[in-house]
């Protein structure tokens, strides 16, 4: 079974990370306000002194690690999109069959998981992402996921080159990843669970084009 990493290094974080645990715990304090209150008031009705409030700590505090609420919801994303890397990573080393079908099956609906682990993160990218900072993220975010994708199915040997070159390939992969996330996006649109037909439609619509691309097509 080849190693599973994927979306690692995702690009350097534009926040300080703190070193020392008490500032860890109140990062991580921040961070769960700023989810809960997503889910309260959604993300336009979040200011940073309503973050501050619901931590229990003052706004100076806050602006200690993060320059605006922007950058919190930045940080929240960048933590749970680690939490969904590590979630695709174990979900694929314990398949026991590995196909191009497992292993789209397998890879999307560790993306589900957190999703329902994680409704806030859920909310803040799936449903409209106005934060350029977020935006850019997760785009380099879904490059890096295709690449180790690929780079896992290729050492798999699910994937060759076969008619494409590499930087085929490369785009291929790409492709896949973002047609999964905006189908992703309307599955999840108006149900915080998502949609588990369209859920399926997007597993389906994703596994059928990467078939197509390993049968040499």
């Amino acid at each position: 079974m080849p190693s599973a990493t994927v979306g690692a290094s995702t690009g350097p974080s534009r926040r300080r990370v703190p070193a020392q645990a008490r500032s860890r715990e109140r990062v991580e304090r921040i961070l769960e306000a700023a989810a809960r209150l997503v889910l309260t008031n959604g993300v336009d009705g979040l200011t940073t002194r309503s973050i501050a409030e619901a931590a229990e700590l003052p706004v100076a505090s806050l602006y200690q690690y993060f320059t605006d609420k922007e950058a919190v919801l930045l940080a929240l994303c960048e933590r749970d999109m680690a939490e969904m890397d590590d979630q695709v990573a174990a979900d694929l080393l314990a398949v026991e069959e590995l196909t191009v079908a497992t292993m789209v099956d397998t890879a999307m609906r560790a993306f589900v998981k957190v999703y329902h682990r994680r409704p806030a993160f859920m909310q803040i990218w799936m449903r409209g992402r106005t934060n350029p900072a977020i935006y850019d993220y997760g785009r380099h975010h879904n490059r890096r996921t295709a690449e180790n994708l690929l780079a896992f199915g290729i050492d798999a040997g699910l994937l060759t080159a076969g008619s494409y070159d590499e930087e085929q390939l490369a785009t291929i992969a790409e492709l896949a990843v973002e047609v999964g996330d905006r189908a992703f996006q309307v599955a999840f649109e108006n149900d915080p669970q998502g949609d588990a037909f369209l859920i399926d439609q997007a597993i389906a619509l994703v596994t059928g084009y990467l078939d197509q691309i390993a049968a040499g097509r």
